[in-house]
């Protein structure tokens, strides 16, 4: 059976630190701490007091003065794994934790998930090649040496570099390694930390390079294990649970959380906030618990993005794409079909195709099948059209060699749908006003990954209400941007309503336009 070593790294909360310690070794596992010598000396002694007895506990020989950045906290957490490779030679895995870390498992579970696996759980993609690092310098970190902390002297870090590049004083990656990236927490077998504690000692010259790069805590383990581990045998992800804001932050954790927790794929989570004790106090006990099961829906990351983007909605900054130089033209009309439910107006624009002389097109930014003609590479991937709107919206009228264009659009796009509308061509807009019972919501729910068949149904039942008024939020703002082509048709519409609203947004004959609106199952789901 697995054997955990936690390797503990933390510099707050005596009490918080002696009762996670007692927690966990009471499972049969094993603690190992590093606590920062930056810290209270007072409540070291405290922590290493009441811990003495403890057979399951160990503590680094010699602790470090740890900076967020820094080359030591990755020598604070090699002296952890020293101490608790020497100390516990019956740890299989040796797991990262912080202070503000909590297990959201059993201990049962926790050791029956290592043991179905034999394999090393670390996030390691190539530094170079993968988008890991989303803002700040990159290569930067590796190729420059860092003896200052940005955050604490960001003036002398700054400097430092800019002079090193300057002089032309880069310095080369050790030649025969692939130098990876990820998270710091990781969990890792026996045999893989004896092999990266025997690669510190035998090569020197990789320890002088990652002490002097930037935040290596996400690099060094990482470039280490893909370096001696064969890659069958590593899975890139962590099995601590974190979310990050959008500026970067993590997200903390709070009471109400301790449901979705338990949903996570995870065995821990992190940052747990420190005045959540009902939350500490719930988790704590779930790590001694038997015969738990864990349902897994793993939604939480799409769960905190949707909640707190609602808040945000229409306030997020971006460039315009239809700068002024570059119009659709003053002779040119754009029918836009604005519908929440994509199978109808999917079915809208197979008519038009069929029944009208009007070029149409689907959802050309969210479907790669969306109806085009052949565009080339500009038209080759979603993420292509994205970039190059403009360039697409151009062609698709050179194409089809037409005035007018129906295109698709989601009402979540109101950015998009608004420069459509300032552009110098003339824009139309029909939008499709769609009821949505909760069978469509469940559905539309599972289609963005909001929830999943294992999600629990109380939460599903809690998260209806919520996504029916976001969605019909959006209506509403759509609405309220008052275009001046603007058309509406609905199923609870008369057949002659919504022919003449779709003969004014085409401009087509009335028998056209009924037609239209008279298609077949038209607004069913």
């Amino acid at each position: 059976m697995a054997r955990i070593a936690f390797i503990l790294l933390t510099h707050k909360d005596p009490e918080g630190v002696i009762a996670q310690a007692r927690r966990l070794t009471a499972s049969g596992d094993y603690v190992s701490i590093h606590f920062d010598a930056r810290a209270s000396a007072e409540d070291f002694r405290t922590i290493r007091m009441t811990l003495a007895g403890d057979p399951g506990v160990t503590f680094v020989r010699k602790r470090m003065k740890c900076g967020w950045g820094e080359w030591s906290l990755v020598a604070a957490t090699l002296e952890a794994l020293r101490a608790a490779a020497d100390a516990f030679p019956q740890a299989t895995h040796f797991y990262m934790l912080s202070g503000d870390c909590m297990p959201v498992k059993s201990a049962e579970y926790a050791h029956d998930f290592l043991d179905a696996e034999d394999c090393d759980f670390i996030e390691s993609f190539d530094f170079f090649a993968s988008d890991w690092i989303k803002t700040g310098i990159k290569a930067e970190r590796l190729i420059y040496r860092h003896w200052f902390n940005e955050r604490k002297q960001k003036a002398l870090f700054y400097a430092n570099m800019n002079l090193q590049r300057r002089l032309g004083l880069q310095r080369a990656i050790p030649a025969d390694l692939q130098v990876m990236i990820g998270s710091q927490w990781w969990c890792l077998r026996r045999d893989t930390v004896e092999r990266v504690l025997g690669f510190c000692d035998a090569r020197p010259d990789v320890m002088r390079f990652f002490a002097g790069t930037w935040i290596p805590d996400e690099t060094f383990f990482q470039t280490l294990v893909a370096h001696l581990v064969p890659r069958r045998e590593i899975r890139t992800r962590t099995l601590t649970f974190l979310m990050f804001t959008d500026y970067g932050m993590p997200v903390t954790l709070y009471n109400d959380h301790f449901d979705l927790l338990l949903r996570q794929d995870y065995l821990f989570a992190r940052k747990i906030s420190p005045e959540a004790l009902e939350l500490r106090e719930r988790l704590g006990a779930l790590w001694q618990t038997t015969g738990a099961q864990f349902p897994i829906s793993d939604e939480g990351p799409r769960l905190f993005r949707f909640l707190t983007g609602r808040g945000r909605v229409g306030r997020r900054f971006a460039p315009r794409f239809w700068e002024t130089e570059g119009s659709l033209g003053r002779s040119r009309i754009v029918h836009l079909i604005v519908a929440k439910k994509w199978h109808v107006a999917k079915r809208l624009t197979q008519a038009i195709r069929e029944l009208t002389e009007i070029p149409a097109v689907d959802y050309v930014f969210n479907e790669l099948e969306a109806n085009l003609p052949d565009m080339g590479g500009v038209a080759s991937s979603l993420d292509k059209r994205q970039r190059h709107r403009r360039a697409v919206v151009k062609m698709l009228f050179d194409q089809l060699e037409s005035q007018q264009l129906v295109l698709c659009l989601d009402p979540s796009a109101l950015s998009l749908i608004a420069d459509f509308a300032s552009d110098r061509a003339e824009t139309r807009i029909l939008f499709v006003d769609s009821p949505f019972d909760d069978d469509y919501l469940r559905g539309h729910m599972s289609r963005i990954g909001l929830a999943g068949a294992t999600t629990p149904p109380e939460v599903v039942a809690r998260l209806l209400p919520v996504v029916r008024d976001d969605l019909e939020h959006e209506a509403e703002r759509l609405r309220d941007m008052e275009f001046n082509r603007f058309e509406v048709i609905a199923p609870g519409r008369s057949a002659q309503q919504n022919a003449q609203a779709i003969q004014r947004f085409l401009d087509i004959a009335p028998e056209s336009a009924h037609d239209l609106a008279q298609i077949p199952h038209l607004f069913d789901d």
